[in-house]
C-alpha cells in the first residue's frame, strides 16, 4: 500500500490540481528527511491539519550538501519510510536542489515549513524568502508549524557519525568549544576581500574508457573509448573557488596559441571574474589528458601537453609591467605556483617584494619533480602546501613534520603554514604554535583539485588573521566537500560550507 504513494513529479502535480478544483487544500512539506524521527511525525501531523492532504516532497541524495556521509540513507529508502506513514497521502522525490522550481510546478495550497524557518534571516542558504515568493506567485501561502523539534544532524552525529574515531572527538571538544555561528561568521566575513590571482591554466580532459584486454601484437592493454569531460583546472579552478567566497576577484594567467583552449576556459570561468590572459607562441594552453576506466572510475595514465619552460623576456617584462599597473587595486595576492612556466624568478621576485599580502602554493606535480620547491618563496604571508611538498626540498622522507615546518619557516619567514595530510588531516603554524585537525572526508570521489580548494579558502582566512585553532579545521571541511566533486567540475560553494559546518557541529 505504501508504495503506491510514491509517485513522479509530474503525476503529483495532476493529483494537486485535482485535489484543488474539488475545492480540497493541499499541504506540501518538503526536505531532506534523512533519519526520521519524533520532531518530523508532528511536523507532518500538524501540516496535515492545514489542509485536506498532505504530500511530502525529498531532496534527491545528489543535492544533499549537509557534509561528508550525507544522506545517511539513500533517496530510495527515504521515500519509503515516509510513503509509510498512514498521515502522508503522496511522496515525490525532488529533481532540484531547492523547493522553487518544484513548487511552481506543483502549486501546493499551504508550503510548509517548522518554527525554525520563521526567520528568514537564519536560513543560511537564503532559499526559504525565494520559496515563499514561488509558492505565493501560484496562488499559494507559507504555513508554519510549532511543534517540538529535533536535529537529524544532530541524532547522526551522537549515533550514526559516518566520521573516524579521531574525527568524532575532535569534533566533540570542538562542539563544547564553539558555536557553528562563530566559524559561519569567520567565513562570511571573507566576503569583502579583493584578490589578485596569477598561476598556470590547466585544462583538465577525462576520458573514460573501457578495457578490451591485451592487444593480440603486443604486450599493450587495450581499451575502448566510451565519453570525454573537461575541466578548468589550475588557477581556474582556484579563481573559481575564491570568487565563491571573496569580494572581488581578478585572474591573471597564460594561454597557448597553438591550443588556446579559450572555447573551454571561457564558459568554465565565473563571468564575475575579471580575467587577464597573456599568450605565449611557442606553446600550447597546458592541457592534461587522463584516461579512466569506467566502471572502477581509476586513472590508468595520463598525457600532459605544455611548453613548460620559462616566458620569453618581452612577454616576462609585458606580464610584470601590468602587475605592478594593477596590483594596488587589491587586498592581496595569490600564486598558484604549479611549475608549468608562466611563474619566472622575475614574477616571482616582483610579486614576494611587493607591498600586498602573497599567500602561495608552489606545486610539484610529475612534470615539474625536483624543480619547483617552496623554498625558493622567501617573504611571503601564508603557505598551504602539503607534505610531500615541504618533505621534498628538504630531502627528508622520514624526519619529524613540525621540525621541517620550522625550518621552512627559517628558510621563507613566512609566518602563516598549511600543510595538508590527507587522510591524515592538516597541520598549520602560526606564532611558532601548531594546530592538528583530522581529516573530514569520508569517502573520495576525485583528489584532483582539492589542495587548491584548501588553499583558496585558507588564504583568505590567514589575510584575515583568522583564529589559528579554527583555520585548518575550515580548510579541511573545504577539503572534504572538494574531494566529493569530480575534477574541477564546480567549486565548493560558501553556502554547502556554512551549511556543513552547522550540520557537523550540532
Amino acid at each position: 500500500m505504501s508504495r503506491t504513494k510514491i509517485v513522479g513529479l509530474q503525476e503529483l502535480a495532476r493529483i494537486i490540481e485535482k485535489e484543488k478544483a474539488a475545492g480540497h487544500k493541499v499541504a506540501h512539506c518538503h526536505g531532506c528527511f534523512d533519519l526520521l524521527h519524533l520532531g518530523h511525525i508532528k511536523h507532518f501531523e500538524a501540516a496535515r491539519k492545514a489542509g485536506d492532504m498532505l504530500v511530502v516532497t525529498l531532496t534527491p541524495d545528489r543535492f544533499v550538501n549537509k557534509g561528508p556521509g550525507r544522506p545517511a540513507f539513500n533517496e530510495q529508502m527515504r521515500l519509503e519510510t515516509i510513503a509509510s506513514l498512514q498521515v502522508v497521502d503522496y511522496v515525490a522525490l525532488s529533481e532540484w536542489p531547492t523547493a522553487i522550481d518544484l513548487l511552481t510546478l506543483i502549486k501546493p495550497t499551504y508550503y510548509v515549513k517548522g518554527s525554525d524557518y520563521k526567520n528568514f534571516e537564519e536560513d543560511l542558504t537564503g532559499n526559504i524568502r525565494k520559496e515563499v515568493e514561488a509558492v505565493r506567485s501560484v496562488g499559494g501561502d507559507i504555513y508554519f508549524t510549532d511543534e517540538i523539534t529535533f536535529s537529524s544532524s544532530n541524532l547522526i552525529n551522537a549515533h550514526f557519525s559516518p566520521y573516524s574515531e579521531t574525527a568524532q572527538e575532535y569534533l566533540y571538544a570542538l562542539r563544547q568549544e564553539r558555536k557553528a555561528s562563530e566559524i559561519v561568521e569567520i567565513i562570511e566575513g571573507l566576503s569583502d576581500i579583493r584578490v589578485l590571482v596569477i598561476g598556470d591554466t590547466i585544462i583538465d580532459e577525462y576520458h573514460y574508457v573501457t578495457s578490451m584486454g591485451k592487444s593480440s601484437k603486443s604486450p599493450t592493454l587495450s581499451t575502448k573509448f566510451q565519453r570525454a569531460e573537461t575541466f578548468a583546472g589550475g588557477v581556474l579552478a582556484i579563481a573559481n573557488h575564491l570568487n565563491e567566497f571573496a569580494n572581488k576577484v581578478h585572474l591573471v594567467t597564460m594561454l597557448g596559441r597553438e591550443n588556446d583552449q579559450l572555447a573551454v576556459v571561457g564558459p568554465k570561468v565565473s563571468a564575475d571574474i575579471e580575467t587577464k590572459f597573456f599568450y605565449r607562441e611557442d606553446g600550447p594552453t597546458p592541457t592534461k589528458r587522463r584516461y579512466i576506466t569506467e566502471f572502477l572510475n581509476s586513472k590508468i595514465f595520463e598525457v600532459t601537453f605544455m611548453n613548460d619552460s620559462y616566458l620569453p623576456a618581452e612577454l616576462e617584462q609585458e606580464m610584470i609591467d601590468y602587475l605592478e599597473g594593477v596590483i594596488g587595486d587589491y587586498d592581496m595576492v595569490l600564486v598558484s605556483d604549479f611549475g608549468h612556466g608562466l611563474i619566472t624568478p622575475r614574477i616571482r621576485q616582483f610579486l614576494t617584494e611587493a607591498d600586498i599580502f602573497v599567500a602561495v602554493n608552489a606545486q610539484t606535480n610529475s612534470n615539474n619533480f625536483g624543480y619547483n620547491y617552496i623554498t625558493k618563496y622567501e617573504g611571503v604571508d601564508y603557505i598551504s602546501i602539503d607534505e610531500n611538498e615541504i618533505r621534498l626540498p628538504f630531502g627528508d622522507k622520514y624526519g619529524d613534520l613540525q621540525e621541517l615546518i620550522r625550518r621552512l619557516y627559517k628558510v621563507t619567514q613566512c609566518p602563516r603554514i598549511t600543510i595538508t595530510l590527507g587522510q591524515k588531516g592538516a597541520l598549520y603554524h602560526r606564532d611558532e604554535t601548531f594546530y592538528h585537525t583530522p581529516a573530514m572526508a569520508t569517502s573520495v570521489v576525485d583528489s584532483v583539485g582539492a589542495g587548491d580548494a584548501v588553499l583558496s579558502v585558507t588564504a583568505l582566512c590567514a589575510y584575515k588573521d583568522c583564529d589559528p585553532e579554527l583555520l585548518p579545521f575550515i580548510g579541511n571541511c573545504v577539503g572534504a566537500l572538494a574531494v566529493q566533486i569530480l575534477g574541477n567540475e564546480r567549486p565548493v560553494t560558501k553556502v554547502e560550507l556554512n551549511k556543513m559546518i552547522s550540520h557537523m557541529l550540532k
